[in-house]
């Protein structure tokens, strides 16, 4: 034992003699606890121990000549550095209760890696199939041909003049909104006021898209879909301060413990930005804020992140969303529309604009609740996924329409076949009248009850999930085909 003993004294950071004999000790007692006996002598080290503790206690020096303080923060490091000591020169125990990584009591979830793996094995499986329509027909990435689906004549801009008209209806319903916080008009014709906007929010961009001939079909689904977002959007505001003056008119004395109007200690990230009660909302700041905001529920203090991170902004958000569009407009080409399943078209939509855009918007304009999505690939059923990919619609839909149904007295039932009923006809109306044409192929792509039924009662686990998957990779592709073959046949049909 001579040789690791010289080796472990030239280790040992302490001088004195002390110190080997503690690792002496330090290190029989592992070994003990592990079966085997202690090496060294017993004796000896506790001599030298009593020793090195009566040099401690007198403020000797040790071996380098000089005087150490006993609170010094060199003492205090000895234990850990013999203890380190120790378990490189004698590691007698390698062992420790565990479960393996890809056990499910591991708690483990890192699985980067194989997602990796995942997104190599579907380059290098295509990368054939890329060579030999490259080789076959040249590369058919037109920009101008891009540019094309969104104008047909470049010096008219339908969807963009149709964007900013939305600007009355926003206005419209700002001043409307003033107008009762002061009283001027009563609650009955405010409320008319209201469905007459929302209506026209609706009606209006329908009516251009179907009547304007230079409206191309991707230029109306823009403008629809900004439209769409936009009244669901106004009537949450229109909701949410229709209930600040319910709560104020109850002369209720604390405003910031509501539901709509909340505190800013409990949600805002940082005191930069100041708290608001109504009416000191209805300003235009406060409404542009909430139209570009990353959320169709209006309330009057949203969490705020106490900064922007240029870095995440610019390095990895902006980055992040160019690449995806790169892709997907590659991944369109006539060359893959016929190779590349849809249902990954509609998965990389889903991260550029939940997760990319969204993100980006959020990060840019300091907005804190960020859960755009919830963990909707592990849905064991429908109703599961309905409710868990598209969060924004989701808090929508419970807290103003779903919640008041119930409050009213409308079971659960009832509400549940409503909600249905309104995504439905979004679903159509984002879809039907851009392609100036009228099916129910969304409908049984995107919402089929029978199916949400049978998973829901006869499937759990891995099996729903498996169920899942399918409907989502065979249900929303076909409706999707469908919709591109009626199109086609309507407009292409007579010269083939």
């Amino acid at each position: 034992m001579r040789g690791p003993v010289t080796r472990r004294r030239r280790i040992t950071v302490s001088g004195n003699g002390g110190g080997a004999a503690a690792a002496k000790r330090t290190n029989g007692n592992k070994c003990h606890g592990a079966g085997e006996k202690a090496p060294g002598r017993p004796a000896a080290a506790k001599a030298n121990v009593g020793a090195s503790n009566g040099g401690k206690a007198g403020g000797e020096t040790g071996a380098s000549g000089q005087k150490h303080h006993p609170d010094s923060p060199k003492k205090q490091r000895t234990p850990e550095i013999l203890r380190k000591t120790v378990d490189f020169v004698f590691p007698c125990s390698c062992h420790v209760l565990q479960e393996s990584l890809l056990s499910s009591a591991s708690g483990y979830s890192n699985y980067r890696g194989i997602l990796n793996w995942c997104v190599v094995m579907l380059v290098l499986s295509n990368a054939r199939l890329f060579l030999e329509n490259i080789i076959k027909y040249g590369i058919l990435v037109d920009p101008i041909q891009v540019v094309s689906l969104f104008l047909k004549d470049p010096y008219s801009w339908p969807s963009a003049c149709l964007i900013i008209v939305s600007n009355v209806f926003i206005l419209a319903v700002l001043y409307t909104e003033r107008r009762l916080a002061v009283g001027t008009i009563s609650q009955m014709t405010g409320s008319i006021l209201h469905i007459i906007n929302l209506t026209s929010v609706l009606i209006f961009p329908a009516a251009t898209v179907l009547t304007v001939t230079s409206m191309t079909p991707v230029g109306g689904v823009l403008s629809l879909g900004i439209y769409t977002v936009l009244f669901l959007k106004l009537y949450s505001y229109q909701d949410t301060n229709r209930w600040c003056r319910e709560i104020r008119q109850a002369k209720a004395k604390r405003l910031t413990r509501s539901y709509s109007c909340p505190s800013v200690s409990q949600l805002n990230g940082s005191a930069v930005h100041a708290h608001v009660s109504y009416p000191g909302n209805l300003t235009h700041r406060d409404m542009y804020y909430f139209v570009f905001a990353p959320t169709l529920c209006y309330q009057l203090n949203f969490p705020r992140s106490p900064r922007i991170r240029i870095r995440i902004l610019i390095l990895i958000r902006s980055f992040s969303f160019l690449r995806i569009v790169t892709v997907t407009l590659f991944l369109t080409t006539p060359v893959f529309l016929s190779q590349v399943p849809n249902h990954l078209i509609w998965l990389i939509f889903f991260y550029w604009f939940f997760h990319s855009s969204m993100n980006f918007l959020a990060e840019l304009l300091q907005f804190g609740d960020r859960e755009f999505y919830k963990d909707w690939w592990n849905s064991e059923s429908v109703t599961y996924f309905w409710a868990n990919w598209n969060i924004p619609v989701h808090k929508w839909c419970l807290r103003h329409f779903y919640k008041p149904m119930l409050r009213k007295g409308v079971n659960k039932f009832l509400a549940q076949t409503a909600i249905f009923l309104m995504s439905a006809f979004f679903h159509e109306y984002l879809v039907s009248i851009p392609l100036k044409m009228f099916r129910l192929w969304g409908l049984h792509g995107n919402d089929d009850v029978p199916l949400a039924w049978f998973v829901g009662r006869f499937l759990t686990g891995n099996y729903g999930n498996a169920a899942v998957w399918i409907s989502l990779i065979i249900g929303q592709p076909v409706a999707v085909l469908m919709y591109v073959h009626d199109y086609y046949v309507i407009h292409h049909g007579s010269t083939t």
